[in-house]
């Protein structure tokens, strides 16, 4: 066991820079844009709990069916020849579902190592106090940072095969042409006969996605003006959120769902030097949630090189969770 992380997150000075990198650069794009990697620090951890608690919120759900209720399948898939292996889990955030894994594997004396990985230096440590509780002879090693920046250390510590766990639907955080790339780089980091386990939100009735995305009770709005806050008091900008709002849209053609925030009236925003001006119902870009067809999974998994060994859903056929091979 180890932990290398404050309870009160206090981004290092790389990671700050980044931040603001990164924000900078979404600020002077056109159209303004945000990456939605950054809506998770403490505060946000917690309203994406709230989140997924809402009855609309059906993700989280579906996704649970499937590691509860099909735990000996997902094992048996990831086991493959009993060697030792490494579960590597991107975003791994508060490991609700996954954690009925790797109870279900400590209990079998399974020999691996997880390592979850997350941009959130608050959520690992609570991983770590969490696990080192529930489930004391597991070994863990919590890796702060980007994917793969974090991918590459969990490459450099361990040279046992990789289980990679994708979970939540994260890829469809990214539009088409980067959940491609993405794909691709993580085979390229990866080796042969690793796995790749990652969940897709299947296309499905309009109304059922929209009201995810869309609650009455303003969570999903404010887990998008937290990021403006976080803007705000970690590289002293001010953004006013009073005078932003939000917007959610779905294209059930294309899969995509998509949240602005939409400025109420003429502004500017400053962050060090730099101006921002923001006209009256000028629109930030802050997450897309692409969903996902059948065809477009193996359609992803073909070009990147993986071959697709299982497909395990949910009970209403609303939530994949993909298994995929380095070929």
């Amino acid at each position: 066991m180890n932990s290398q992380f404050d309870t009160d997150l206090q981004i290092g000075k790389s990671n700050i820079d980044t931040f603001r990198s990164d924000v900078l650069e979404g600020l002077s794009s056109n159209p303004k844009k945000m990456f939605s990697k950054y809506f998770y620090d403490k505060a946000g951890d917690q309203i994406f709990q709230q989140i997924m608690k809402m009855p609309d919120y059906y993700l989280t759900n579906c996704e649970l069916d499937i590691f509860k209720n099909k735990t000996q399948e997902l094992a048996d898939i990831i086991l493959g020849n009993d060697e030792p292996f490494d579960l590597i889990e991107l975003g791994a955030g508060d490991a609700m579902k996954s954690s009925y894994l790797l109870k279900f594997l400590v209990q079998k004396n399974i020999d691996f190592t997880y390592m979850p990985i997350d941009i959130s230096g608050n959520i690992l440590s609570v991983l770590n106090e969490k696990f080192s509780k529930e489930l004391p002879t597991m070994d863990i090693v919590t890796l702060e940072g980007d994917y793969f920046n974090m991918l590459d250390k969990a490459t450099s510590i361990s040279k046992r095969r990789k289980v990679v766990l994708f979970l939540g639907g994260n890829i469809g955080n990214m539009d088409l042409e980067e959940s491609y790339n993405f794909c691709r780089e993580l085979n390229q980091k990866l080796n042969l006969g690793d796995l790749l386990l990652i969940g897709f939100d299947l296309k499905k009735n309009p109304h059922t996605i929209l009201n995810a995305y869309n609650d009455t009770e303003g969570i999903t709005a404010s887990f998008n003006l937290n990021l403006l806050l976080r803007i705000n008091r970690e590289l002293e900008a001010d953004f006013d959120v009073t005078q932003f709002q939000h917007y959610q849209t779905y294209d059930p053609a294309s899969g995509a769902c998509k949240s602005y925030l939409v400025s109420l009236e003429k502004q500017d925003v400053h962050i060090d030097n730099h101006i921002f001006s923001f006209e009256k119902d000028e629109l930030i870009d802050m997450e897309i949630s692409q969903k996902f067809s059948k065809a477009d999974i193996n359609k992803l998994a073909e070009s990147s090189e993986f071959h697709v060994l299982a497909e395990i859903t949910d009970s209403k056929n609303w939530f994949v969770d993909s298994i995929w091979q380095v070929v």
